[in-house]
């Protein structure tokens, strides 16, 4: 181990040891990082009072987060990390349009299996009702048949059902499967922007920074099947607010589906009130099929 003298010895005695590394890509992350959080110290002459704050953020972010909300995932997309993950990894690696986007923090395993153009109301939720057509089709445009496929977005009043106890469980969430036309076709009701939470570190992120908290409505969407790369997809509607202003900074051209409001009756259900259709077509690309992590139980 070398005797550190001075501020400028630091960084490179950190680097050698992290070049003992024996995992090839763990050494090639941590090498870049200790040269751009060292940078980023000296850049800003990061002040050990501003140290210590930033230890207690952390360590506040952490007991913020639990099974029904993940503090640090919320952090990533206000920074717009997630988005840039996503689309670095996507889309030929950035250089194309893709239909992937953020998983968010309220996906959870096993979604009630729902059959194809059923509801995912599972109790009673107001709202313009809305009936969702998505086709799901491989680089050639071919249907993908057999694809197992998530669906779940926010009540009318911006809650998932993990934070409203008046919903029942699962509640705008269902699975469902295609078939060979590779479409999932669902009934719901019309999701509407809604602001992520901001009693915790990044709400006073946002305060500080001016910023307001709102997301753009959407519906979530995650479909894999072997051979395929999972999809993880937001959908939104494309006459909703905060379509340029999103706090998650998650909006791309490709993830705005098309929606058309209608007043007459509907064909199968007759006569619902004012309604909704949602149409939208997404790519999977080859690859390997694993799911997430959940962020939330």
């Amino acid at each position: 181990m070398t005797i550190i003298h001075n501020q400028q010895e630091v960084t490179p005695a950190v680097l050698k040891v992290m070049e003992q590394t024996s995992d090839p890509r763990l050494r090639e992350i941590m090498l870049s990082l200790i040269t751009h959080l060292h940078g980023f110290i000296r850049d800003v002459r990061l002040t050990e009072t501003e140290f210590q704050q930033a230890t207690r953020i952390l360590n506040t972010m952490g007991q913020q987060s639990n099974d029904k909300h993940n503090e640090f995932v919320l952090m990533a997309g206000s920074l717009g990390v997630s988005s840039l993950v996503c689309l670095l990894n996507n889309g030929d690696k950035g250089t194309t349009e893709t239909t992937q986007s953020l998983l968010g923090p309220f996906w959870r395993l096993h979604h009630p299996l729902t059959e194809n153009g059923g509801s995912i109301l599972r109790s009673d939720t107001p709202g313009p009702r809305l009936y969702g057509t998505f086709s799901f089709v491989d680089p050639a445009g071919m249907p993908i048949e057999g694809l197992e496929v998530d669906i779940w977005h926010a009540s009318p009043v911006g809650l998932y059902e993990n934070q409203d106890e008046s919903q029942a469980a699962f509640n705008l969430r269902g699975k469902f499967i295609t078939g060979a036309d590779g479409i999932v076709r669902f009934k719901s009701v019309k999701p509407v922007g809604y602001p992520i939470p901001t009693h915790t570190t990044v709400g006073r992120l946002l305060d500080a920074q001016n910023r307001h908290p709102y997301r753009p409505a959407h519906v979530h969407v995650l479909a894999h099947k072997p051979g395929f790369k999972t999809l993880i997809n937001q959908t939104y509607v494309d006459e909703t607010d905060y379509l340029t202003s999103d706090v998650q900074f998650g909006v791309t051209e490709a993830l705005i589906g098309t929606l058309e409001r209608h007043e007459g009756p509907h064909p199968q259900d007759g006569d619902v009130g004012e309604w909704f259709m949602l149409e939208h077509r997404l790519t999977l690309e080859p690859g390997v099929s694993t799911l997430p992590i959940p962020p939330i139980k």
